[in-house]
């Protein structure tokens, strides 16, 4: 039960102003459809951190900390670019997107959870706590509903005021600044995996 009241907070706390919260508030913003997007979060977050947790100390002892902390900060600059590459759907807000809401909010979420400082804290959880590793899964994905939750009924409640070219500008520049962290060392990647 440690674990799960651990994994809870620790996951809570880290996603506060993490990028996925802020992908959760842009989905909101653009579908205004929060049951749907909640599920996809919920889903997205239960595949993600359950693979995190299983495969991830083997990926991390597999390609060692120094390719990690490389990966890690490419993929992030990469996530800024790809932030500022305007996106059709934004155009017309009305126009149904083409996986549905659901489907969007799944892929979105699991491939930006991808590399999150809340996925890494789960495979780091799930390797000190093996014996447990059902409930650090459920205590990481509670504590990402915690902190989303609010933000989809946030998004939906704000969507016709948000500017949304300056929000993913914003979003961009704290993408960057992560993989840059990451790269010049910032984030000591052994301390991960112990």
């Amino acid at each position: 039960m440690y674990a799960f009241v651990l994994a809870t907070i620790l996951v809570a706390l880290a996603e506060m102003g993490d990028k996925t919260q802020l992908l959760a508030f842009l989905l909101a913003a653009r579908f205004r459809q929060p049951l749907p997007i909640i599920a996809g979060i919920f889903v997205a977050t239960i595949i993600n951190h359950a693979g995190a947790g299983a495969l991830g100390v083997w990926l991390t002892q597999l390609i060692g900390t120094d390719s990690l902390r490389w990966l890690l900060g490419l993929g992030f600059i990469a996530m800024a670019a790809w932030m500022l590459i305007p996106d059709k759907l934004e155009d017309n807000m009305a126009q149904s997107p083409r996986f549905g809401v659901f489907g969007t909010t799944l892929i979105a979420f699991f491939l930006a959870e991808m590399g999150d400082k809340t996925q890494i804290a789960t495979v780091a959880l799930s390797a000190n706590y093996a014996q447990d590793f059902v409930w650090v899964i459920i205590g990481t994905t509670l504590g990402m509903m915690l902190a989303n939750v609010p933000a989809v009924y946030l998004g939906n409640h704000f969507a016709q005021k948000l500017p949304l070219a300056w929000i993913h500008g914003v979003a961009a520049l704290i993408f960057a600044v992560i993989g840059g962290w990451i790269l010049i060392g910032g984030m000591d990647m052994r301390m991960l995996t112990h």
